[in-house]
């Protein structure tokens, strides 16, 4: 990456302070020991994707239907719910305790309550027992999923934060790949062991974040907010400059982000911006819970839910009733979905937020008409072709879903909240998901069965809405560092925004040029 492109990434003096160097990061071996570290709390991301797409291979398993008395209608939504049900009772405390005892101790709570939650769904004896279950994931769920962006954002490299936060949420399908294939390779067990062993397996991840969790830091902001900036200091020495010595000198690129977040995070002590009122204080966080909120509900009514959920009975609408079909679509689509989202989180940087939220969202509404009109003309007159471009439009649908409201479901409500709002901020992005969740999965099902392909139209026309609310609505944020996000909601005079650098050609920072030398960090 050239200093030019450095300048693109973070866009302000960090930029400058980069050291120069022709290798790449898998070769510096502080920045490869970050990246894999980094990696625990990304796989909180795929619990949830195991869970998610668990549901859509239980209900396709002839077996989990007959053992729980084929479940359907509002008894079915009340099953899908529960793990929506728990995260929303967790979501109150779990900002709070965040803030208080840091990122760490919250994630490893949610782990172990995970791993317990697993092996009893597993055991479940009746839709009641397995309801509860299903709460109690959730509840750990949020534990362990909303610290970890805020962790990955926080100990990032500079010219890494942007992928690394999009990229969390894309490991969503890492969980429903090995979720989808499990219960495709079950379907054909006799027993209860068919839907027993997925279940058990969904405490995989989970363990193999135990056996790891060790080796994580605890967030170098955290640790400034609460006085400790020695110890926020060597972590930054460590994995931001390869400096293992206690008592060297901070590397220049150590000391200006401890500068610009110990600033940041005192100018905002200073406003005053640290209660669940600052969320709606000023006109800036006023704009930034709004867009939390509406990127929260966006992700799931905009039509994704359905096939998330119900695929099968997607399906069903359209022929395709064998359970091994089924859940080998379901396989393959979370294939599909993990290549499509994690191309798009590589690219974030280059596009830009805004440019694939525009694109996703223009995108499934054109392909939600296409499999509206297919799925009426299939139902109507019976057409088989139909019925296939259906099949092919879940597809498509999920691609551009996955191009922008997958890799930024977190990753941008993360950058735009300055640090003593971000966990407020992204529990309130998370209330508003699985309220929505909640909802959806009450409501789809009792509109695919009411409705069947008409049904299809609500999302059509809420994807209009979604369009023209991103188009007006959403700012860009990239080229700017964590902290200087706050001047595209509170201009210049932000609480912490650090000065912006001369962009007359965008290549100066203040009177000295920059440099064209490259770096591939």
């Amino acid at each position: 990456m050239t200093k030019k492109q450095d300048s693109a990434v973070l866009g302000g003096p960090l930029a400058d302070l980069i050291p120069k160097t022709d290798k790449y990061w898998f070769q510096t071996p502080h920045l490869l020991k970050l990246n894999l570290i980094l990696i625990v709390p990304m796989l909180s991301s795929s619990v949830f994707g195991y869970d998610a797409s668990l549901m859509n291979g239980l209900q396709s398993l002839e077996q989990w239907k007959d053992y729980f008395g084929n479940p359907q209608g509002a008894l079915l939504g009340t099953v899908v719910a529960a793990q929506s049900i728990g995260s929303l009772i967790a979501l109150p405390l779990v900002g709070d305790l965040c803030d208080r005892y840091g990122r760490k101790p919250v994630l490893f709570a949610g782990i172990v309550i995970i791993c317990i939650a697993a092996a009893i769904q597993a055991a479940s004896v009746n839709i009641a027992m397995l309801i509860v279950c299903r709460v109690i994931v959730g509840f750990g769920g949020m534990f362990s999923s909303q610290p970890s962006p805020m962790l990955i954002a926080e100990l990032s490299y500079p010219t890494q934060r942007g992928k690394y936060t999009s990229a969390y949420w894309t490991l969503f399908y890492l969980g429903s790949i090995l979720s989808s294939w499990t219960t495709y390779g079950t379907e054909a067990m006799s027993g209860s062991w068919s839907w027993r062993l997925p279940s058990l397996l969904q405490a995989g991840y989970p363990l193999v974040q135990l056996v790891f969790f060790w080796w994580v830091p605890e967030s170098p902001r955290w640790l400034v907010a609460k006085d400790r900036h020695h110890e926020a200091a060597q972590i930054l020495q460590r994995y931001h400059a390869g400096i293992t010595d206690p008592s060297a000198e901070l590397s220049p690129l150590v000391a200006a982000e401890l500068s610009e977040i110990t600033q940041a995070i005192e100018m905002q002590k200073e406003a005053h911006q640290t209660s669940w009122s600052a969320l709606v204080a000023t006109p800036g966080n006023r704009k930034r819970t709004i867009i939390a909120v509406a990127v929260g509900a966006f992700a799931q009514w905009n039509g994704v839910s359905v096939v998330s959920y119900f695929l099968n009975l997607v399906l069903n609408s359209v022929g395709v009733t064998s359970s091994k079909t089924q859940t080998l679509i379901n396989g393959l689509l979370q294939l599909f979905n993990f290549g499509a989202a994690i191309s798009a989180a590589f690219l974030v940087d280059r596009l830009g937020r805004r440019t694939l939220f525009l694109w996703s969202s223009i995108g499934m509404l054109v392909s939600y008409v296409i499999w509206t009109a297919c799925s009426a003309v299939n139902v109507e007159n019976g057409n088989k072709a139909a019925g296939i471009v259906v099949i092919v439009c879940v597809f498509v649908v999920f691609f551009h879903y996955d191009i922008a409201w997958t890799p930024l479901l977190l990753g941008y409500p993360t950058e735009i909240f300055p640090y003593h709002l971000r966990s407020k901020g992204l529990a309130v992005e998370m209330i508003s998901v699985y309220a929505c969740l909640v909802i959806a999965a009450f409501c789809n099902p009792i509109g695919l069965d009411n409705l069947g392909w008409k049904y299809y139209i609500v999302f059509c026309a809420l994807l209009v809405c979604i369009t023209l609310t991103v188009y007006f609505y959403f700012p860009e944020t990239k080229g700017y560092s964590l902290e200087e996000i706050a001047v595209v909601f509170d201009g210049e005079e932000a609480p912490g925004a650090a000065p912006r650098p001369n962009k007359d050609d965008g290549l100066t920072v203040g009177a000295t040029e920059v440099e064209h030398n490259e770096s591939r960090v």
